[in-house]
């Protein structure tokens, strides 16, 4: 799972540290898996895509290439990652050596790529940040792209138990938006549901995990034992991104009781045939 980086080349690099969003901060200080139910999560949505050399498969925001490694190690027929931030789809590239393996610059609203053009779509910790409409704009994007009976993932950041009151939520939601600089808004696992199933989906599994991005158990499990000593090491030289990385870590246990990472796949429902 590492994958060396240039620095100068990351996402967020003119950006102050003070003000950088979290995730881009973090993957400077040498965080390479940067999804909220980690590695084990991402994988139980791969496993439950089924992913085979049969498949066409599209990545929304694949950030670091992180999860690009474990899908191109299922040898899927091709793969496009689209990627609104240049640096990142730059480092996506650097994975990718088969003419059918592309990362294009663009969003995961408004892909480009034709309808019904692939078997298997995923996007993780990216529809948190985006408002309710944009969520629905994403969700509707993909179940466009995916032909009848295709696959579609996510893993994102949840509340838990379903029924979270408002007044939680918005404290939540403004905790971590202060946190992270970043707006984010993340949804009870029954609500991510209702917006895969208002754009047509049908959901197949439903997975959940605990919020430890910044624990110590889950950075060794996802970064290795050598990773997590880079990133401490890279924390304790850099004072304003120690302060940051502490309020991120202050955020997530405030509320570690109501935040998790949900993980849903959904199928697009078969063509009916006539008679």
């Amino acid at each position: 799972m590492h994958v060396a980086h240039d620095s100068l080349a990351l996402p967020g690099a003119h950006l102050d540290l003070a003000r950088m969003p979290g995730h881009w901060l973090l993957a400077r200080l040498g965080k390479r898996v940067l999804r909220p139910g980690g590695i084990e999560l991402t994988r139980q949505m791969l496993d439950a895509l089924a992913i085979t050399s049969d498949d066409d498969v599209v990545e929304l925001a694949p950030g670091l290439g992180a999860t690009t490694r474990l899908t191109l190690a299922r040898q899927p027929a091709s793969y496009v990652g689209i990627e609104r931030d240049e640096a990142a789809a730059a480092q996506v590239r650097r994975l990718l050596h088969r003419p059918e393996h592309r990362c294009l610059h663009g969003t995961a609203a408004a892909t480009g790529l034709d309808s019904a053009s692939a078997s298997v779509v995923y996007g993780e910790a990216m529809l948190t940040m985006h408002t309710a409409a944009q969520k629905e704009a994403i969700v509707r994007e993909a179940f466009r792209v995916l032909a009848p009976g295709g696959r579609y993932g996510v893993h994102e950041l949840g509340l838990h138990p379903d029924g979270v009151s408002a007044a939680v939520k918005e404290e939540v939601m403004r905790d971590l938006s202060s946190a992270i600089r970043v707006g984010a808004r993340p949804l009870c696992a029954g609500e991510w549901r209702r917006v895969l199933e208002g754009a047509g989906f049908e959901v197949e599994m439903e997975a959940s995990a605990p919020m430890h991005l910044l624990e110590l158990g889950r950075l060794v499990r996802d970064e290795g034992v050598i990773g997590t000593l880079r990133i401490f090491g890279n924390v304790a030289l850099k004072p304003v991104a120690r302060r940051r990385v502490l309020e991120m870590q202050s955020a997530f246990r405030k509320h570690r009781q109501v935040l998790c990472a949900v993980a849903l796949v959904a199928r697009k429902p078969a063509a009916i045939q006539p008679g």
